[in-house]
């Protein structure tokens, strides 16, 4: 099979990207803190040691509970219902954790998702506690 692609595709591909980021971009400033102390900067280390660590995110799109017997006779074209309604929106993973709700996009055949409402940074470290 012989790859008969416009080269402007890609460069209409980047555009489009470029256009959906855009249409989301927002500018985030974030308060500045003066240098923890004491039991506070020790916390602080404990945390910047776990930063570069690397996670795994996922979309979570809904759940279903089902006996082995069903599993075992899904095959292609089969439908597993999900304790979802259709348009709510995905919940965003990080290692099993919830971190946001989003909704799916598609910018030229290609799956993303933005996400629509964040958990907030204090938080998700509660949780990791």
């Amino acid at each position: 099979m012989t790859d008969d692609h416009d080269p402007n595709d890609q460069d209409l591909l980047a555009d489009d990207w470029a256009a959906a980021l855009e249409e989301q971009a927002e500018t985030v400033e974030f308060e500045q803190f003066d240098a923890p102390v004491g039991k506070d900067a020790d916390q602080q280390r404990k945390l910047d040691a776990i930063l570069d660590i690397p996670v795994t995110i996922s979309m979570e799109v809904g759940r279903s509970q089902i006996s082995i017997r069903n599993l075992l006779q899904l095959n292609q074209g089969s439908v597993v219902e999900l304790d979802r309604v259709a348009g709510e929106p995905l919940d965003v993973m990080v290692n099993g954790t919830l971190v946001a709700h989003g909704e799916v996009v598609v910018v030229n055949d290609k799956f993303g998702i933005r996400l629509t409402d964040v958990i907030s940074q204090t938080e998700r470290i509660k949780k990791l506690r």
